[in-house]
């Protein structure tokens, strides 16, 4: 198989960025174009509560401005010596962006990392590379962080 783009989602913790080296190895071997995507989930729509001093609006423009920062510090940090990437921040629900975009942007492998939550806390949180792995048309590489 020849990977000669490949789709890395984050969330900027530590497990995702043990998971980057896989993506990365994997990009520098295939000389492969990167996509780096995060997928800031759609908060809770908070319109017609009493929320204090901050509108919906201005809460999710500083969302926004504050992933788009750690976006530039993920690359700046982790792709010193590595140019073929593009990065992109994205709201949404993450398993229907991270396989969205990966089609729009035609890649042949989505890169994960997967916390191995088992039990209670998975049913409860669910898990994003599950669902991705189940849904995804394109082959998903997950990563298990160690915890």
């Amino acid at each position: 198989m020849n990977f000669k783009t490949v789709l890395f989602a984050t969330d900027f913790s530590e497990g995702s960025d043990f998971a980057f080296q896989s993506a990365l190895s994997v990009a520098r071997k295939f000389d492969s174009k990167l996509i780096v995507v995060h997928v800031i989930n759609e908060p809770v729509d908070l319109r017609g509560f009493y929320v204090p001093h901050i509108s919906f609006d201005k809460l999710e423009e500083e969302i926004e401005q504050g992933a788009e920062k750690l976006m530039e510090k993920f690359c700046r940090t982790h792709m010193k010596d590595f140019s073929n990437f593009e990065s992109f921040v994205f709201p949404g629900i993450p398993d229907d962006e991270i396989i969205k975009r990966a089609v729009e942007f035609n890649v042949d492998l989505i890169v994960l990392g997967t916390h191995g939550r088992t039990g209670l806390d998975h049913v409860l949180f669910g898990s994003t590379a599950e669902k991705v792995v189940r849904k995804s048309p394109i082959p998903v590489m997950t990563i298990r962080i160690q915890e």
